[in-house]
This record gives structure tokens, C-alpha cells and sequence, in this order.
């Protein structure tokens, strides 16, 4: 580890209506680094990552992003998030498209609302990621006409617009066969590595995914992280209940 780390998660409290999800979650992401957050469907993986791009604000502990702090409390108004904007990319597990803007003008707005880049460079800009991304011949495409792998190409393709330093994804592989995960592993592990380093967080419960593509794994459980470690040191010879029991649910 290095002694700073990309992203820093310390003793994080997040609860609704008097039930607390997030009870002391701790965890960090380096550069160059893919980390798979994991736990079974109700863990709280969503409300982490929420928490992490100031969707929804925490109740204790703090969260350091580069040289950005999250303090607990209300969410600061969005005036003020332009430092955490450019620096955090999220992909949403429903992609969170747009459905009457195309694939390219759906990746153009962070560009021109995020950054103020003219319409026609953002434009440029755009349709390089998705032609990085193996989908620029759908880029007039709506969502609605874009098979689940493309809509989350595109989806890819936007929360990197910004150019962050952390890249946040939520249950990505949720909708795609193996073939498609499995290329959709190596494009996160270039993500990670091309440009100087870019760290990612990838809530799953899939672990032949997790398995395969990322460096680290940190089980969530009970509110917390109970096990953490290199992915085949936790997979392969787990130590707590709450990893038994992803396991024998994958």
C-alpha cells in the first residue's frame, strides 16, 4: 500500500429510517487498483458506493477521495461537488441512462455541464471513449435500442467522461453472459492501469468475476468490512462466516 491511499473510507455510519445499514465501514482503494466490495444482496454494497459519490450522506466517520473530504452530515449543495465530480465516475446498476438522448450525447454531458468543454470538442471526446469501449458504431443509438452490454459500455463511457481518478460500479455484470463479463473484466483492468493509474470499486456478489479480474476483496457484512485481503487469499481460504456463505451462494 502506499501512504496515501486514492480512496479512504474510515468508520462510516449510514442508516434509513432508524435502521442502520453502514455501521464502522472502513476500506481503501490505491491507484492501479481494481477492489471487488462484496457481501450478498442487502449488505449495503449500493449504499457504500452512494455514500462514496455524495449521493447520500453518512451519519459518522469520513471519506477521503484524492484530496477531497466527505464530512458527515448533509450532502454539501451540488455548487460545491465539482472537485468530487471530476475526481468520482459512478456506473449505476440500472445504467442510468438518459432514454431521449443518443449514446454519444449521453457521454457529452458531463463534458459540457462538468467541465464547460465546447459542444464539438466534448463531442470528439465522446466518441473516443466509445470507440475505446467497443461501441461507437451505436452512438447515435438510443438506450432503448442498445442490447444490456452496450447500454453498459455507454454507461462506462460517461462516468469516464470527467476523467476520474476513482471509477465506481455497482453489480456490473448483473445482466451480461459469461463471455460478456469476461470481456468486460479485461476493459476494467485497462481502465485501471492506462493514464497513470485509476482506482475501481466494483460492488458484486459475483465472485467467479471478482475471482478472475480484481486485486483485492473486501467482504461486507453486519454493517462493516469483516474480511479483507488479496482476492484468492479471501476466496480461496476464507476465515468468516458472511464469505462462506457468498460462496456457497455463487
Amino acid at each position: 500500500m502506499t501512504e496515501r491511499a486514492l480512496l479512504l473510507v474510515e468508520g462510516v455510519r449510514l442508516g434509513y429510517n432508524g435502521r442502520h445499514v453502514l455501521q464502522g465501514l472502513s476500506l481503501t482503494v490505491e491507484r492501479g487498483e481494481v477492489v471487488a466490495l462484496m457481501g450478498l444482496s442487502g449488505a449495503g454494497k449500493t449504499s457504500a458506493l452512494r455514500a462514496i459519490a455524495a449521493l447520500e450522506p453518512f451519519e459518522e466517520g469520513r471519506i477521503d477521495i484524492d484530496d477531497v473530504t466527505l464530512a458527515p452530515g448533509r450532502l454539501p449543495p451540488q455548487s460545491r461537488l465539482g472537485p468530487l465530480r471530476r475526481r468520482v465516475g459512478l456506473v449505476f446498476q440500472s445504467h442510468a441512462l438518459f432514454e431521449h438522448l443518443s449514446a454519444v450525447e449521453n457521454v457529452t454531458l458531463a463534458l459540457t455541464h462538468v467541465l464547460a468543454r465546447p459542444r464539438a470538442e466534448a463531442t470528439r471526446a465522446a466518441l473516443a471513449l466509445l470507440d475505446a469501449l467497443g461501441v461507437a458504431g451505436r452512438a447515435n443509438a438510443l438506450p432503448a435500442q442498445l442490447s444490456g452490454g452496450e447500454a453498459q459500455r455507454v454507461a462506462i463511457a460517461r462516468a469516464l467522461a470527467p476523467e476520474p481518478a476513482l471509477l465506481l460500479m455497482d453489480e456490473p455484470t448483473a445482466a451480461l453472459d459469461p463471455a460478456r463479463r469476461g470481456s468486460l473484466g479485461q476493459a476494467l483492468r485497462r481502465l485501471a492501469t492506462e493514464g497513470g493509474g485509476r482506482g475501481l470499486l466494483i460492488a458484486t456478489h459475483d465472485v467467479e468475476f471478482a475471482r478472475a479480474h480484481a486485486d483485492r476483496v473486501a467482504i461486507l457484512a453486519e454493517g462493516g468490512v469483516v474480511e479483507a485481503g488479496s482476492t484468492a487469499e479471501v476466496l480461496d481460504h476464507p476465515t468468516q462466516e458472511a464469505t462462506r456463505a457468498l460462496l456457497r451462494h455463487s
